[in-house]
């Protein structure tokens, strides 16, 4: 059954057409603000960032410890299921938050050690020293980060990481076309 007219419906009729008008309801729920004391949710946001940033440096060291104690767990016991996790999400975690935390260049070896874990269809077989150079390039530009010409290294590493794991995962996916889309599409621009 078709639902009838509402009293605060427009309708306006033309030769041709009907331009139809429905009403207006956010006028109940919106709460007028007085321009004077509005504040802005974005400058809030970037004053609260702001009051946290001398903090920064210790919640990527954090980060960098993580993901340093998940490699470590690795090479002692292998690729279990919880160790393949962890070092999943600290290296995710890195990549999320190293941009926030002023290490853009550590997201980047971040991204490309979650790319190995994801596409790699057994982890075992990785290479060790692939997944140990991600590890200590994340850490060296995380610790390096306010040195003179760290941008510039950080940046041809991150590249170079980044075709090494690119071919690796081309290599040990031939017979994968599934995958090998995701692995061959860019991902995280490099960071200028």
């Amino acid at each position: 059954m078709p639902k009838e007219d509402s009293p605060e419906l427009k309708v306006q009729a033309f030769a041709d057409h009907h331009v139809i008008t429905p009403p207006n309801r956010l006028r109940k729920v919106v709460r007028l603000v007085d321009e004077r004391t509005f504040e802005d949710p974005v400058a809030r946001a970037e004053k609260a960032l702001a009051g946290l940033s001398n903090e920064f440096s210790t919640w990527m060291a954090i980060e960098r410890d993580r993901l340093a104690a998940a490699h470590a767990a690795i090479v002692k016991d292998g690729f279990t299921p919880a160790a393949r996790d962890e070092l999943f999400r600290a290296a995710h975690d890195i990549k999320g938050d190293a941009a926030t935390f002023g290490y853009p260049f550590a997201a980047a070896g971040a991204e490309s050690l979650c790319r190995i874990i994801e596409h790699s269809p057994a982890l075992d077989r990785v290479p060790a020293e692939l997944i140990a150079y991600h590890i200590n390039a994340i850490q060296a530009i995380v610790r390096e980060h306010t040195s003179p010409g760290t941008e510039t290294m950080a940046q041809e590493i991150n590249r170079k990481l980044r075709l090494v794991a690119d071919e690796y995962l081309a290599t040990v996916n031939r017979d994968r076309p599934e995958h090998l889309e995701a692995i061959l599409a860019p991902s995280i621009a490099p960071v200028e």
